[in-house]
């Protein structure tokens, strides 16, 4: 008898609404979001038909209301390792090396997520994983503490690593074995409120970098967000204010355009939560601790290298201009100057595909008459012949993250980790290389114009040269 396999994708899909209905009975204030971003996509679909066709036209529409990404931070190589196997459960794999150390954050990080365009679209979620560094801390006591409370700890439950391995074994899991896997896996991400190291430890954790007590003080790696996407995040951060969500001061990477670029995020200010530490005598002695919040991206169009150093340059620009990091006494000065940095950035898709700052997908038009078989590649684009559609960015910034991770730790003055980044000591932890999200783009891109190329009957290869 054959064993039917539940796709990954599914399984993908189903645990990302799992987690959403976790995190808003957890957290509240994250449905509130949720309903607020929903009202800014429908009015924004209902004003904007072009947007809606574009969505259409690169299957984004069916997929815009699901969670896009979550983020949590794990203590030691071998969590990493298998929280690496148990994303590959769900058809998720390392994408990208994040070292966040020089934003003063002392963990590196890889996201998680599909890599395949068609599994893309059946389920976009992401989760952006981080290793808590502490070779990064001065103090060898602390960090011999923090070390033996993290050697203490199984985030991962008994049933969970031994379906994962199961999946590994047989190839897959069936529907009974998901469902089983995902209320398993849940329990890996859910709040502690209970630590299991004193209050006196977490306080020095806490005064050395509120994210290692994060880290250290509790269970396990409770997802300290979750992340819808937004057609207008502008609009969903005045609705925050209107709705009393208290928002974070600033929208991290570029400014609004006609044209969305990589990635564009904001979030509600963490909250703070109750917690129970334990006391020398064995009863609880209660803090306070503030990790947990709602995120919110804006998604726009997938940069090459060319691309990104230009947004780099411009992104640098403007904090030069500014004189630091951008703050709550900055936010207007910081947006204006980076409007103004940001005007050398062409806004409009065929001047960036001309230019060759970003990726595209390449769909031939079902309309078109006779044409000249021998034009260029972009001569063919500007008749019509050929219709380039964005492909949307999947990953994250390193500045962008730091923003987020900054300001929803309350507290910390700045930090400087001045280190060497270490990606191979990350893959070591991981137990794989991560993948290059550029070069997924890529792929995805050429694969695109390949295909578009066949269909009207042009020669690939000469095709190829002029791209």
């Amino acid at each position: 008898m054959t064993t039917t396999f539940i796709s990954q994708d599914d399984i993908r899909r189903q645990f990302s609404k799992a987690m959403s209905k976790m995190y808003q009975n957890e957290v509240p204030l994250y449905g509130e979001l949720l309903d607020l971003v929903a009202d800014v996509n429908g009015q924004v679909l209902e004003n904007n038909p072009k947007i809606k066709a574009q969505l259409e036209a690169t299957h984004e529409l069916s997929r815009l209301n699901l969670e896009r990404h979550g983020a949590i931070r794990l203590g030691t190589k071998d969590e990493l390792t298998m929280m690496r196997r148990l994303f590959a459960v769900m058809g998720m794999f390392p994408v990208g090396y994040y070292d966040l150390a020089p934003a003063g954050v002392p963990v590196h990080s890889t996201a998680f997520r599909a890599i395949d365009p068609k599994a893309l679209s059946q389920s976009p979620f992401r989760v952006f994983t981080s290793l808590l560094r502490l070779d990064l801390i001065p103090d060898k006591a602390l960090k011999k503490d923090a070390t033996t409370a993290l050697s203490q700890r199984q985030i991962f439950t008994d049933r969970a690593a031994a379906l994962i391995e199961q999946f590994e074994k047989n190839g897959g899991l069936t529907d009974i074995e998901a469902d089983e896997f995902i209320k398993e896996a849940l329990e890996t991400f859910r709040w502690h409120d209970n630590a299991p190291i004193s209050k006196a430890l977490y306080d020095k954790l806490a005064d050395q970098h509120r994210l290692i007590a994060d880290v250290v003080g509790f269970k396990g790696p409770h997802i300290n967000h979750l992340t819808p996407r937004t057609l207008d995040i502008d609009a969903v951060q005045r609705g925050m204010v209107e709705c009393s969500i208290p928002p974070k001061a600033v929208i991290e990477g570029p400014p609004r355009r006609n044209c969305p670029i990589l990635l564009r995020q904001t979030s509600f200010k963490a909250l703070e939560e109750s917690v129970n530490f334990k006391a020398a005598d064995g009863k609880l002695e209660t803090g306070q601790h503030t990790a947990r919040f709602g995120e919110i991206e804006q998604r726009g169009v997938a940069l090459t290298p060319k691309g990104r150093a230009l947004y780099d340059d411009l992104l640098n620009q403007a904090r030069i201009t500014l004189g630091g990091a951008p703050t709550e006494d900055n936010a207007d000065e910081y947006e204006h100057l980076l409007q103004q940095s940001f005007a050398e950035f062409p806004d409009n898709y065929l001047s960036m595909h001309e230019q060759d700052l970003a990726y595209f997908y390449y769909q031939p038009n079902p309309k078109v008459g006779d044409f000249d078989k021998n034009l260029p590649l972009n001569a063919l684009i500007e008749r019509g012949v050929i219709e380039i559609e964005p492909i949307v960015y999947e990953d994250f910034l390193p500045v962008s993250a730091a923003g987020i991770f900054q300001s929803n730790l309350h507290g910390d003055t700045a930090q400087e980790y001045a280190t060497a980044s270490n990606k191979q000591d990350f893959e070591m932890a991981l137990g794989s290389t991560v993948f290059d999200e550029l070069e997924l783009y890529e792929k995805a891109s050429q694969q695109s114009l390949a295909h578009c190329l066949n269909v009207l009957g042009i020669a690939a290869e000469s095709q190829m040269q002029l791209v």
